[in-house]
């Protein structure tokens, strides 16, 4: 058992907790959104090389996956909203970089985007964290966040 600022103890044993905290980097005492994110890059290297479809399908998989995960993760903590769960980043981000050119400047906006989508929390993604409960209060914001990223890096791309 780890503990973290939450004050609640993660079991990483639980396959369940450790998805949920991305595969313990949601653990990081700083930041661990961000660390989250960071950490789903790698398998975003992985996801962006499958055909289109089959990474949309990746993605629905996964965030169905995730309300399930980070809502049975919350209730085991005793937390609605516990900083370490980072799944939601890990599909935000997904989503955000959906077929994004693999260069360095482009992946770099992407993730930059999606952190302040996630962080600011414009309408109605803000509407959805502070309304829903459970696991879609957890993922909804996110998936929210990594639509409105990948729109706008989408059109930087386009105009550029």
């Amino acid at each position: 058992m780890i503990s973290d600022a939450d004050g609640a103890r993660p079991d990483l044993r639980n396959p369940i907790h450790l998805l949920a905290f991305g595969f313990g980097s949601g653990l990081a005492p700083r930041a661990p959104g961000t660390w989250g994110t960071i950490a789903a890059l790698l398998p975003w290297y992985f996801l962006q090389q499958l055909p289109p479809l089959i990474y949309v399908a990746a993605i629905v998989i996964a965030a169905a996956v995730g309300f399930f995960i980070c809502g049975r993760t919350a209730r085991d903590l005793g937390v609605h909203d516990h900083g370490g769960i980072v799944w939601d980043e890990f599909v935000g981000l997904w989503i955000a970089l959906f077929l994004v050119p693999v260069e360095p400047f482009w992946v770099l906006t992407g993730f930059l985007f999606f952190r302040l989508f996630d962080i600011f929390k414009p309408w109605p993604i803000g509407w959805c964290d502070r309304n829903l409960q459970g696991g879609a209060g957890i993922m909804v914001d996110d998936l929210l966040a990594g639509v409105a990223a990948g729109l706008a890096l989408h059109l930087l791309i386009w105009l550029v």
